[in-house]
């Protein structure tokens, strides 16, 4: 079962960041000077989730890295159970200093990043201005090139056609799995990772974050291409590809080609939730390379 451990993030934004599994247990009157407190004996893992996910996502990867690892998800800002202040910076800036703040608060350091989507450039931006709180980084279905301003547009029009508020879970379930005009086909897998944004208000069920927040995140990184932070990674990385997800085949193989010491993965039949919709293949794919990494 995950507990929660609040972080303080840039701008002192509060981040509730989830622990699945209690760090080592130490004699307070036998203090080691080689592992000093909070820093735990396990290596650390920290999971970065998407735009509009949560660190929830994340909890089947988790849990299975929580057996031998110390696994940690983190509510982003703005998503989740974090703070969600109107006026705070939702910038590239922020969300890799919130991150860079759960390592150092946490005592994960050096720790294996895992991000999906944003989460991930969010980790290899991390990576390469931090090389020293970094053993690892996998990145789940991101791309490096720029989306442009038409991809932001459809953002914005795409969130217009919600539904909100929805009367029942089953509704959610239901309009992201199968009525929504972006799938292509019946996807309960969706349907369900939607479900776990939603909460339940007056009027039916709306999303824990804001729309406006999620565009504003959005833009501070769509316009732009981010090869040259990658290029910086110092430490082994992964580029996962969920063959019917958001990364082409030629864009991820480049990604691994600029990356100093790239590798390259596939999850077959899965779609841009890769993590989520196949946990079995997803971790096919990723555990050889995290078990290199950690030393397993």
């Amino acid at each position: 079962m995950a507990r929660r451990i609040d972080v303080t993030g840039a701008g002192g934004v509060r981040l509730a960041a989830w622990e699945f599994a209690d760090p080592p247990k130490r004699d307070p009157d036998r203090p080691d000077p080689d592992h000093p407190d909070p820093q735990p004996g396990a290596p650390g893992v920290l999971l970065l989730h998407g735009l509009m996910g949560r660190a929830s996502h994340w909890a089947a990867t988790a849990r299975r890295l929580a057996e031998r690892h110390r696994a940690v998800a983190l509510d982003q800002r703005g998503h989740g159970q974090s703070d969600k202040p109107p006026q705070a910076a939702y910038t590239r800036d922020a969300y890799v200093e919130d991150a860079e703040a759960a390592i150092e608060q946490l005592g994960l350091a050096p720790a294996v990043l895992i991000g999906h989507a944003m989460g991930a450039l969010t980790a290899w931006q991390l990576a390469a201005k931090r090389p020293d709180l970094v053993r690892g980084l996998v990145i789940c279905d991101m791309r490096a090139s720029a989306l442009g301003a038409a991809s932001q547009r459809e953002w914005a029009d795409w969130f217009r056609t919600w539904p909100v508020p929805f009367t029942t879970l089953a509704d959610v379930r239901k309009w992201f799995g199968e009525d929504d005009p972006r799938v292509e086909r019946p996807n309960p897998a969706r349907g369900a990772f939607y479900a776990e944004v939603m909460h339940e208000c007056d009027d039916g069920w709306r999303p824990v974050f804001e729309p406006e927040q999620m565009l504003k995140s959005r833009e501070t990184w769509v316009y732009d291409a981010h090869w040259e932070e990658l290029a910086q990674v110092q430490c082994p990385a992964l580029v996962v590809r969920a063959l019917d997800g958001e990364l082409g085949r030629a864009e991820a193989q480049e990604m691994v080609r600029v990356l100093p010491r790239g590798e390259y993965a596939e999850v077959p039949d899965a779609g841009h939730l890769a993590h989520y919709d196949q946990p079995e293949a997803w971790r096919a794919a990723v555990e050889p390379f995290l078990d290199a990494v950690l030393g397993d």
